[in-house]
């Protein structure tokens, strides 16, 4: 199995920036960015790295939270990381970010064959990202914010989407009552009306999270992996 570290590196004002980084046994095919959830570096975190390494991809994950020391929230109440996330600053995440694609541009990785994804708040963070910088490809899986900001330091998915400059996919799931979220058919509009391609993937409600479902979630990977197969040459 892959193996991952973490490494840290240290930025103009004064902080430190951690990154939890997997490389692939074998040949390198490109770079990905792996954005967290609102819970920080989790196990699921830590295994996407894993499993992107796996598949050939040169893997980095920054820790956004790095400046209050909390990598990961696990076990926290839901307002203590609502508290976490709002006080996420917009200009510091694209610093972390971009620290995180310099990582793998030091490692021979050029912008054409960097990707970002991300879940939950990772993945309204990598739209956002994609919008601004340019990049191979880009994945939302489950983003949050999608038509009210998920952070007072980030704009709605809604309004970032039309600047997406690289191909991006937005997996998500129906709501509980078996519809999808009405911001969902907004938001395809909204990527639509970008100059890239995009898709995005809605998968059918079946009593917990669509990620849970067996199926959904090996169907999800295969669409990830295909993603970046496809637009990172």
């Amino acid at each position: 199995m892959t193996e991952i570290r973490t490494e840290t590196v240290p930025l103009v004002d004064g902080s430190s920036l951690r990154l939890t980084v997997a490389e692939p046994d074998g040949p390198v095919r490109g770079g990905i960015v792996v954005l967290h959830e609102a819970r920080g570096v989790t196990d699921a975190v830590r295994g996407l790295v894993q499993g992107l390494a796996g598949d050939g991809w040169l893997t980095v994950a920054p820790h956004l939270y790095h400046r209050d020391a909390a990598d990961e929230l696990d076990g926290a109440a839901d307002d203590e990381v609502q508290q976490q996330v709002d006080r996420l600053e917009g200009e510091q995440i694209m610093a972390d970010t971009d620290t995180a694609f310099g990582w793998l541009a030091e490692h021979d990785i050029t912008a054409d064959r960097m990707g970002v994804i991300g879940f939950d708040l990772g993945g309204s963070v990598a739209l956002v990202v994609a919008a601004n910088r340019r990049l191979g490809a880009a994945v939302t899986v489950a983003g949050e914010g999608i038509a009210d900001a998920a952070s007072t330091g980030l704009p709605s998915l809604i309004e970032a989407a039309p600047g997406l400059t690289c191909p991006w996919l937005g997996i998500y799931g129906e709501t509980a009552d078996g519809e999808p979220d009405p911001g969902i058919s907004r938001l395809r509009d909204a990527a639509s009306s970008s100059e890239v391609a995009t898709d995005v993937v809605v998968y059918p409600h079946s009593g917990h999270r669509f990620d849970d479902d067996p199926n959904s979630a090996a169907d999800a990977w295969q669409r990830t992996l295909n993603w970046f197969d496809s637009h990172l040459r």
